[in-house]
């Protein structure tokens, strides 16, 4: 069996205790089995219940005993016979024996694979509410302790999983069973997590094992005369979509050994002649900067490129406050020390230990393979580990440069007028419908825990995918139940605030607003710089406005805020014409006016006339810096206003009017120069303009000017 194949037998719990939550271990199962038949097809699974009314194993028939266990599906190749079996699992009548549910399993991966060396895996699934029959011989500590030794010599894990919905009394028989299966993990040889919900059992059982792999072996540099060895896995990893191939159905059905692959073959050829294939060796990448394409080749890349030496680094200690949670980036790596080197066991547990008890956090540099092109700076945080035999380790998350922080600033409600910002009672009112649907609530366990919450989006993916297998004509069903827990809030907790979010509904009027493409709301406009205006307290118009404004919240008057707004934001001269002045802030003013639903155009045509005429009427590019100008603040419009296609169509015609007249080609370089280039859709999702044709339209220019 080839070393990333794994070897799986499900131990399921059908006893009656377990009959109202079988409904969603098929389900947890089944997506087990749709992705082991997308990720790894060639996996063997093994299905065994207990519980049962009857009893079907070797052991019983070879030894006696081991009963209400069944064998429901022998160690094979995963198919959809796999699948099949976990269907309507039968509803069994007996209390299940866990143990001896193990030791079918285990004997079953043993008949199965005997020494070879294999990934072999038990998966338990139980309420472990029953008690146990009591072995032929000594204790059940024993027992446990001599099905560990086999797992141990034949390197087989298991993964357990209890099952106990919330509420469930505790008694002495759950406790000894909890403590049976915790030995297990004691002896390094399984893993135990309890879940209460649906969900998360559905997130507890890893559907897809993915091989830990280290990312980097090798020396933890804390100074020169001081190392540890440590090796270095990812602890987290975003799990994407499966690679989906292109499939052609241009075969004829006929054709049984038809592969259906479509292959893409590139082509790339010469604009100056369309008919010749350019080869690898005559081609160059190219990169923009300002108006030109700087040529540059491989070898040129090979010489630049940073070429640090592999090792990881500790530049100092720092405190755990200082560095905000929302600084982590990227994955999380898992620091270790290398299995087995006592040394570094010791010396990192006590560099981990310094730093929890003094709340302080390391400071890396890392290049983690030879060669590599970048380096990772991050923060070392400790994780101190509270089960046996587990050495002390830290968790790695990397750190943003200057250049990766986006500083966003937003405007505070003190900046708005008083009538547009929340009362006392509003502002309790969105506190509390913070606080109501807080998923991790003091005093109460978290909700949707990571470790046990499915991506939803994966899980629908699977089960579709698996019904589009079974039925092509399928349309996709409904969201599972399970899932709806996970995308929707909590309908329990939605009844059972259902005053708070009463006074929430009473406390903010809603009002429908009706979508308007083209007009927005002044203060959200650059052109009237309410900025300036808010920081101007001696101005009597703003006086006036908060006189006004006072009045409008105590009056019932819809008019009346309508007149403190205007106050507020007095609109300035209407302007009809963009005059040499100042023609940019007559644009505005215009654009500011919006006397009618065509006075937005009208103020777009206008700039486009009146820098048209400065372009025409320009000696020698004396207007071209005003011209400069105009078209910067008509391509500022036309995105706010979204109307991209005038600015667009614009300088295209203007360039084809235009393109034979001395000297205003020299204009076009200059807009390309400062960025001045068409609307693309990235800027306005209405533009036709791809990002690489507005900026490759002002080249095409100045080739055709030479």
């Amino acid at each position: 069996m080839a070393r990333n194949k794994e070897g799986l037998v499900l131990l399921l719990d059908v006893g009656p205790s377990m009959h109202g939550a079988l409904q969603e271990v098929e389900n947890v199962c089944s997506t087990l089995v749709r992705k082991k038949l997308v990720y790894n097809r060639s996996d063997e699974v093994g299905i065994v219940l207990f519980g049962t009314k009857e009893t079907c194993n070797d052991l019983a028939k070879e030894l006696g005993g081991y009963k209400h266990v069944v064998v429901k599906h022998d160690i094979k190749v995963v198919d959809e016979e796999t699948k099949g079996a976990l269907q309507n699992l039968p509803r069994g009548t007996a209390p299940g024996d866990f143990l001896d549910a193990i030791v079918v399993g285990l004997d079953m991966l043993i008949k199965r694979f005997g020494n070879i060396k294999a990934k072999q895996r038990l998966c338990l699934i139980t309420d472990a509410q029953h008690p146990l029959r009591d072995p032929p011989q000594g204790t059940k500590e024993d027992q446990v302790d001599t099905i560990a030794d086999q797992m141990k010599k034949h390197d087989i894990k298991m993964d357990c999983i209890v099952f106990r919905e919330a509420g469930v009394h505790h008694n002495s028989v759950m406790d000894e069973n909890d403590q049976l299966l915790y030995h297990f993990r004691d002896r390094s040889v399984a893993k135990v997590v309890q879940v209460d919900t649906p969900t998360s059992l559905l997130g507890a059982l890893k559907t897809r094992n993915v091989l830990p792999v280290t990312i980097f072996r090798g020396d933890l540099e804390v100074s020169s005369n001081f190392k540890i060895k440590v090796w270095v896995y990812k602890k987290t990893s975003e799990e994407k979509f499966p690679t989906l191939k292109k499939y052609s159905d241009k075969a004829p059905p006929s054709d049984k050994f038809a592969s259906h692959e479509v292959k893409v073959d590139f082509e790339y050829k010469s604009i100056l002649e369309p008919d010749t294939v350019v080869p690898p060796d005559q081609r160059i990448k190219g990169y923009l900067y300002g108006p030109q394409v700087v040529p540059i080749s491989s070898a040129e890349w090979e010489a630049v490129k940073f070429k640090p030496e592999k090792g990881v680094k500790l530049l100092g200690f720092a405190d755990r406050s200082s560095i905000p949670r929302h600084f982590f980036m990227k994955d999380v790596n898992s620091f270790v020390p290398e299995p087995g080197n006592t040394k570094a066991i010791v010396a990192a547990s006590a560099i981990a230990r310094a730093m929890q008890e003094m709340d302080k956090v390391a400071i890396l540099r890392c290049v983690w393979r030879q060669g590599q092109g970048s380096v990772a700076f991050g923060v070392l945080t400790p994780n101190i580990s509270s089960v046996k035999n587990v050495p002390d380790s830290f968790y790695f998350n990397i750190l943003p440069f200057s250049e990766d922080v986006r500083e966003f600033q937003f405007r505070s409600f003190s900046r708005l007028p008083p009538s547009s910002q929340p009362t006392e009672e509003q502002q309790e009112a969105a506190d509390n419908l913070v606080k109501m649907l807080d998923l991790a609530p003091p005093g109460r366990e978290e909700i949707l825990r990571p470790d046990f919450t499915p991506n939803p989006m994966l899980e629908r993916y699977y089960n579709f995918l698996d019904l589009k297998s079974n039925q092509p004509d399928a349309n996709p069903p409904p969201l599972d139940t399970c899932l709806r827990r996970i995308t929707e809030p909590d309908p329990n907790v939605i009844n059972y605030q259902a005053p708070l979010l009463q006074n929430l509904s009473k406390s903010f009027e809603l009002k429908e607003n009706p979508k308007r493409k083209k007009a927005r709301m002044q203060e959200r406009l650059a052109y009237t710089g309410l900025d300036d205006k808010a920081k101007k307290p001696e101005d009597p118009s703003a006086e006036k406005a908060k006189e006004l404004d006072g009045q409008a919240k105590k009056s019932e008057d819809p008019h009346a805020l309508a007149t403190a707004v205007e106050a507020m934001f007095p609109s300035t001269e209407k302007v009809g014409k963009i005059g040499d002045l100042n023609p940019v802030q007559d644009f505005e003013t215009m654009l500011a006016e919006r006397s009618s639903s065509a006075w937005v155009l009208k103020a777009i045509e206008e700039m486009k006339n009146y820098a048209t005429a400065l372009i025409q009427n320009s000696p020698q590019g004396d207007y071209y810096q005003k011209a400069l100008e105009c078209f910067v603040a008509l391509r500022k419009a036309c995105i706010i206003e979204q109307e991209p296609n005038e600015f667009n169509q614009f300088v295209t015609t203007l360039y084809k009017r235009l393109k034979n007249v001395e000297d205003v080609a020299k204009f076009f370089q200059i807009l390309a120069s400062k960025n001045v280039l068409l609307i693309s859709k990235e800027e306005a999702s209405d533009s036709d303009v791809t990002e690489e044709m507005a900026r490759s339209f002002f080249l095409k220019t100045e080739e055709s000017s030479q």
